[in-house]
C-alpha cells in the first residue's frame, strides 16, 4: 500500500521541538473515550463454531479496510509464568488453529518450549471489535513450514537466517553485514533454503471470545469454550462487559 505524501511544513512536530523552560503538561487520559454506536452481537446471528465466526469478521475487516487485519497481540509467559506480548501476523486459520511464523529461539519459542500456551488478540479498533483467542500452542510440520517460506519475500527469506531474534546485537551495521553476506550468497533468484531454527507453530483454541464495542460501556461479550459434549464441539456463553 503506497502512504500518499504529506504536505512539508517548517513548523517543527512537538516532539522535535527542542525543550522550553516549562514542562509540556500530560494529555488528561480521563477524558480520552470513544462512544460506541454499533449494531450488538446476538447469540442468534454466531456462526456454530468460532472459526467461520472468525473468517466472517475478518472479511468484514477487510471490507471496511482495517490496516493489516491479520495482525495479532501474541502473549506467552516463562516457565514462572511471567508474561510477555508483541505483534505478530497471523499466516493461515481454519477449525484446527490459529498459525504464525518466527525464529524458534527467540523470547516467545523459547517461552512456548517451556510453557506451551497463548493468547491471541485481534484489535480491529475501527470497528470497535477484538477477538480473543487462548490456547494451546504446537508446531506445525516442517513440510508447512517450507510451503509458507517459499512465499515470502527474497529479502524477507534472507531476514530470517539474518537475525538471531531477541538476541542481544551490537550494533545496526552488524545486522546489515550479515544481510549483505547473505545477499551474495544467495542472490535473487536463487532459492533460499528454509532455516532448521525458524519455522511456525499453530494456536489450537479452547477458548474464542467476540467482542463488539456498545453504548454506556455495555458491550457484547460472546465466548466460545470447547465441549467435546455439545454437538458442534463449543458451547457459547454470554460475558459481563
Amino acid at each position: 500500500m503506497q502512504i500518499p505524501e504529506r504536505a512539508q511544513s517548517t513548523t517543527p512536530s512537538p516532539a522535535l521541538r527542542p525543550p522550553s523552560g516549562e514542562a509540556r503538561p500530560g494529555p488528561d487520559l480521563t477524558v480520552m473515550r470513544e462512544h460506541y454506536i454499533h449494531e450488538g452481537l446476538v447469540e442468534e446471528h454466531l456462526a456454530p463454531e468460532p472459526a467461520a465466526q472468525f473468517t466472517r469478521w475478518f472479511h468484514e475487516a477487510q471490507d471496511a479496510g482495517v490496516v493489516e487485519p491479520n495482525a495479532m497481540v501474541l502473549s506467552t509467559a516463562d516457565a514462572e509464568g511471567r508474561p510477555s506480548s508483541r505483534t505478530v501476523l497471523l499466516k493461515g486459520h481454519d477449525v484446527r488453529g490459529y498459525v504464525f511464523f518466527t525464529n524458534y529461539g527467540s523470547r516467545k519459542g523459547s517461552e512456548i518450549a517451556a510453557n506451551p500456551h497463548a493468547a491471541l488478540l485481534f484489535p480491529w479498533i475501527t470497528l470497535a471489535r477484538q477477538v480473543i483467542v487462548q490456547g494451546r500452542v504446537e508446531k506445525i510440520g516442517r513440510d508447512e513450514t517450507a510451503a509458507y517460506f517459499r512465499t515470502r519475500p527474497h529479502g524477507s527469506q534472507l531476514g530470517a537466517w539474518a537475525s538471531e531474534q531477541s538476541s542481544p546485537v551490537s550494533s545496526r551495521d552488524v545486522l546489515e553485514q550479515r544481510y549483505a553476506e547473505l545477499e551474495r550468497r544467495y542472490p535473487e533468484g536463487e532459492g533460499v533454503p528454509v532455516p532448521p531454527f525458524w519455522g511456525g507453530y499453530r494456536v489450537v483454541p479452547e477458548s474464542v471470545e467476540f467482542w463488539q464495542g456498545r453504548e454506556n460501556r455495555l458491550h457484547d461479550r460472546l465466548r466460545y469454550l470447547a465441549d467435546p459434549t455439545a454437538p458442534t464441539g463449543w458451547r457459547v456463553e454470554r460475558l459481563c462487559p
